[in-house]
């Protein structure tokens, strides 16, 4: 299946740049780069129901029905950032 990012679980093959960067400029292999950018989270303060709720949001935006983006995200709290 694939290493997964570590804060919202998209397979890191299917990010369109390969992971997040780290400070130096490196790509990060436990994070998106959606999720994460130069080092830190673009998503600062919120909360593991926001950042959920937020990700069901985007997903549906992109034409996704609800109920498939929520199952898509279940597994969230579960993941590194949020363990």
């Amino acid at each position: 299946m694939g290493q997964r990012c570590q804060s919202c679980g998209m397979p890191l093959n299917k990010d369109p740049k390969g992971g997040g960067s780290e400070n130096d400029g490196s790509l990060s292999t436990t994070y998106c780069s959606i999720c994460y950018e130069d080092g830190a989270f673009r998503h600062p303060g919120v909360s593991v129901e926001e950042f959920q709720a937020h990700c069901v949001d985007a997903l549906a935006e992109k034409g996704m029905p609800r109920i498939m983006a929520w199952a898509f995200t279940r597994g969230i709290p579960k993941l590194d950032r949020w363990a």
